[in-house]
C-alpha cells in the first residue's frame, strides 16, 4: 500500500455501502490507522458499518470541521510525513468538495505529499448528470445569502450568468428550507428559466426533475411539490 493521504467517500444518506462504495476502498481503509475526519462519532460509525473488524479503539482521529482553527492543524499530517498512510473522511459524499477537508488536502499538496482520491458518490456531479444541463461548464455556488434581498440579487446574477455563458449554476440550502428556496426561485427567476431539483441522490428518496420555473410555479400552486423538508438537495439553474 502506498503512503498517501487517501480521500475516502461516504455514502449519501442511508444508501447501502455496496451500491456506491467499491470493494477496493475497504481494502485501503482496513490498512489505515490515522484519520482526519469531520466528526469523530460519525466517522467511527462509518468505519464500523464498512467493516466491523476494524479496531476502532486503535485508531487515531484528527477532527477538522467548520469550528476547527486552521492554525491548529499544522501537525495533522505528521503520521503521513513519517511514512504512514492517512485517510480523510467527510460526513457524506466526497471529502474536500464543498467540505473542510479541502484545507488539509491543500496542506498536503503544498508539502508535496501524495494525495489519492478514492471512487465514491458525488452529489454535485450526479446532479449535473441527471439535470440535462451543460456538463462541460458548470459552477457550484454553495449556500446563497440568507437575507431575502441579497438572495434575490444572487439568483438573478446566477440566472443571467447561466443565460449569457451557457453555464450550469448549482447551489444548496439547508434541507428544512428547501421548499422556501423553491418558492424564492419561482418568484425571482424568469418563467422560461430551467430549474432542476436533485434531492436524496442514491437514496430511496431520490428525486431528480427538471422543469421551467413557470412549470414549477404551477406545480407549487397545485400542492404538487415533493416533500423535501428533511432531504439534502441541490438546485441547478440553466437557460
Amino acid at each position: 500500500m502506498e503512503t498517501a493521504l487517501y480521500l475516502i467517500p461516504v455514502p449519501l444518506g442511508n444508501t447501502p455501502f455496496d451500491q456506491v462504495i467499491p470493494a477496493y476502498n475497504r481494502e485501503i481503509i482496513r490498512q489505515i490507522r490515522h484519520f482526519i475526519v469531520e466528526n469523530i462519532r460519525s466517522a467511527c460509525k462509518f468505519l464500523n458499518m464498512l467493516d466491523s473488524t476494524i479496531p476502532i479503539q486503535e485508531l487515531e482521529f484528527y477532527e477538522l470541521n467548520e469550528h476547527t482553527r486552521l492554525d491548529s492543524i499544522g501537525n495533522y499530517l505528521d503520521p503521513l510525513k513519517a511514512g504512514l498512510p492517512m485517510g480523510v473522511i467527510s460526513e457524506a459524499g466526497c471529502p474536500a468538495v464543498a467540505d473542510p477537508g479541502a484545507d488539509v488536502v491543500a496542506m498536503a499538496q503544498r508539502q508535496d505529499l501524495k494525495v489519492v482520491p478514492l471512487v465514491g458518490p458525488s452529489s454535485i456531479l450526479m446532479a449535473v448528470m441527471g439535470s440535462g444541463f451543460n456538463g462541460q461548464s458548470f459552477a457550484f455556488n454553495g449556500y446563497l445569502p440568507a437575507k431575502p434581498a441579497e438572495r434575490a440579487d444572487k439568483l438573478r446574477f446566477l440566472e443571467n450568468r447561466a443565460q449569457k455563458e451557457r453555464q450550469t449554476q448549482l447551489f444548496i440550502e439547508t434541507p428544512y428550507r428547501n421548499i422556501k428556496m423553491i418558492e424564492t426561485v419561482t418568484s425571482v427567476c424568469k418563467p422560461d428559466t430551467l430549474l432542476c431539483i436533485a434531492a436524496g441522490i442514491t437514496t430511496g428518496q431520490e428525486y431528480i426533475h427538471t422543469r421551467t420555473v413557470a412549470a414549477w410555479k404551477a406545480l407549487q400552486k397545485k400542492g404538487g411539490l415533493p416533500e423535501l423538508g428533511k432531504v439534502p438537495a441541490i438546485f441547478l439553474l440553466y437557460r
